[in-house]
């Protein structure tokens, strides 16, 4: 699974219970895209996070 480069945001793990409180393993995924950036003013592909994109901490070519 990615994580973002910037925050370092990936999957979450935990235990989902249903109505009848049957519990079973669940992974939550981060909002990552694969992004053109300008990193020291080349341009890479990297896995952002949508939070990250929207606070403008990554400058998109």
């Amino acid at each position: 699974m990615a994580k973002c480069a910037v925050c370092g945001k990936g999957a979450h793990f935990g235990i989902k219970v249903s109505h009848s409180h049957r519990r079973s393993n669940k992974m939550w995924r981060a909002n990552i895209k694969r992004v053109k950036c300008v990193v020291d003013g080349a341009h890479k592909r990297l896995y952002v996070c949508t939070s990250c994109l929207r606070s403008g901490k990554v400058e998109r070519a």
